[in-house]
């Protein structure tokens, strides 16, 4: 799967800023508030649900033993916390209908 270019945070504030009028730095700052608010929560465990676009859950998985594929070597894996994203039901049916 090759990727033709890549959505930054200067290219939402930018559509804000033509959609809406305001000013480039007053566009780039709401993208930066909402994306610190977004990791803000992630921070203190929550999950995070856009409506419409999809969920980043918290994931929080256990200690166990691993493998090295190289040396066949156990190898104990440290308990952790990730995060995943999960697509609402709408952006997958928009994704697969824009091929």
């Amino acid at each position: 799967m090759s990727s033709k270019s890549t959505l930054t945070r200067a290219a939402i504030a930018e559509a804000i800023h033509k959609k809406l009028g305001i000013s480039r730095a007053e566009s780039l700052t709401m993208v930066e508030s909402i994306i610190d608010h977004m990791g803000d929560a992630l921070e203190r465990g929550e999950n995070v649900k856009i409506s419409g676009f999809g969920t980043f859950l918290l994931r929080d998985k256990g200690e166990r033993i691993g493998r090295n594929p190289k040396t066949g070597v156990e190898v104990p894996i440290t308990s952790r916390r990730v995060l995943t994203f999960r697509a609402s039901q709408m952006l997958k049916d928009k994704v697969a209908g824009s091929r």
